[in-house]
């Protein structure tokens, strides 16, 4: 064992100095953006076509997500809640969305497609009370199983957006 010790230092002794790898400055963090490519896309309308943005925030299933750029990718189911979109400038946007999928690609790429999404400024908290207590009537009440189970899902979202206005 001595003598492999012995003969490695003297091997790293004689190596030219031509052989000795010149210092480097590590280029990869220069390299990497620092942004998202955030899609927003909803069926009549693309919010954000491939824009770059600091960060976004997402109401997934598995709870609520902070996406930064090279964050794993995933594919996430999207709960009824409030997106964030930080931007470039430092002034953030904030919209309702009643669901959908997010997919967060491996080059900082970041899809999030729904089915309806507004801008939160778009909605009134009195309205949102108002609807509210009709779904909750409505849901209480004798109506069909049907109309009973469409009250629900409307109490399920319109108390996430009456939480989001506060």
């Amino acid at each position: 064992m001595n003598s492999l010790r012995v003969s490695a230092r003297t091997a790293l002794r004689a190596r030219p100095t031509a052989f000795k790898a010149p210092f480097q400055r590590r280029g990869y963090a220069e390299a990497v953006s620092d942004k998202i490519k955030l899609s927003l896309a909803l069926p009549h309308q693309s919010v954000y076509k491939s824009t770059d943005v600091v960060q976004v925030n997402i109401p997934a299933e598995s709870g609520e997500m902070g996406i930064l750029a090279n964050h794993v990718p995933s594919i996430e189911q999207l709960k009824p809640g409030l997106v964030e979109v930080i931007e470039e400038s430092g002034g953030s946007k904030q919209f309702f969305l009643s669901g959908g999928f997010a997919v967060v690609q491996p080059n900082s790429e970041l899809s999030i497609n729904a089915v309806e999404g507004f801008p939160l400024e778009d909605f009134s908290a009195e309205n949102v009370r108002s609807q509210l207590a009709e779904a909750q009537k409505i849901a209480g009440g004798s109506g069909s199983e049907q109309d009973i189970a469409e009250a629900k899902i409307e109490i399920e979202v319109l108390e996430t957006l009456q939480a989001a206005l506060k």
